[in-house]
């Protein structure tokens, strides 16, 4: 099968398997403490990715530049990323988490145009960021008055921060991305992220007070850690590694969908008109920045080619 072919099936499965984390999330954090739940997650997962890589491809590239790239990724996608989804799930539902983090190419296309100069913004993406923040809004509608809640706004700015941060993971590791084992460097990723979670988990989740014996939140571990982070992140980079960021992040459509109905199906978590109106606000605003990010670009490559004419430079076909 043509590589790409392989990449948009490692999308689909994306798109399935990380709307379930969301509701396993929530289950586990709710009998284990999140940093110490989320840490062991990564950290298991990591090694279980790294045998499995180095089996399957020998080659690796211990570098101590790459190494440090890939503590790097691992501490915004997964020490903060999902350290903090984890930790925010505590106090929010996982339907809410999950339509937060549905703002995630908003977040990459606001990164892109601030890191970059060739970037500008036009109508779409204008319209397409006031949309998807209106959406986040409506969330809100019925819940004004948890917002005086301590926990449960700490809660919220943990998934807006985690958000952020795997968005900026997202782009250094797109930009520096290393062809030499990818999914090796993926266990890199998931083994320091959950490494660095378990030694910060004595101080951010406190005394360790419960039951270990728990089966439904165990079960939901051993889920995530095969599922969501072993298949799961290796499908992720390899997609990412394989298509445009545009279409390689449209699982952010998708994963929210998934999250809150599983959410009000299993877990009861309410569900209103204004959930709707919001996920359909944060899909239109995600699919119109994308759109015209994608605008933007094709008028770049056509002013680049039409300049290279004028001047009598040839273009590559």
């Amino acid at each position: 099968m043509h590589s790409q072919g392989k990449a948009y099936i490692a999308l689909i499965f994306i798109c399935i398997v990380w709307g379930t984390t969301y509701l396993a999330i929530r289950v586990g954090v709710l009998a284990y403490p999140p940093f110490l739940f989320a840490g062991t997650r990564q950290f298991i997962a990591g090694i279980i990715l790294g045998i499995s890589a180095l089996a399957i491809n020998k080659n690796k590239d211990l570098s101590r530049r790459n190494i440090l790239r890939q503590m790097l990724v691992g501490f915004l996608m997964l020490s903060i990323g999902n350290g903090f989804v984890t930790y925010g799930e505590k106090y929010v539902s996982s339907g809410l988490a999950a339509l937060i983090c549905g703002m995630m190419p908003l977040f990459s296309v606001i990164i892109n145009l601030v890191s970059s100069k060739k970037e500008h913004l036009n109508a779409a993406i204008v319209a397409g960021l006031l949309l998807g923040f209106c959406g986040v809004g409506l969330i809100f509608k019925n819940n004004i008055a948890d917002l005086a809640n301590k926990a449960y706004l700490g809660g919220i700015c943990c998934v807006f921060v985690a958000s952020f941060s795997w968005a900026v993971g997202s782009a250094i590791n797109k930009k520096h991305k290393s062809p030499v084992n990818p999914i090796f460097n993926s266990a890199l990723q998931l083994f320091f992220g959950g490494l660095f979670m378990l030694i910060a988990s004595p101080v951010l989740d406190g005394a360790y007070t419960f039951p270990l014996w728990q089966p439904q939140a165990l079960m939901s571990l051993i889920y995530l850690i095969t599922f969501g982070s072993v298949l799961a992140y290796a499908a992720y980079m390899y997609a990412f590694s394989a298509l445009p960021v545009g279409i390689a992040t449209i699982y952010a459509y998708i994963n929210p969908l998934v999250a809150v109905i599983l959410g009000y199906l299993i877990l009861k978590e309410p569900l209103t008109i204004y959930t709707a109106f919001s996920f359909l606000a944060i899909f239109a605003g995600v699919y119109l920045v994308n759109r015209g990010y994608k605008k933007q670009h094709s008028d770049n490559a056509k002013n680049i080619k039409d300049n290279a004419l004028v001047v009598g430079v040839p273009i590559e076909s």
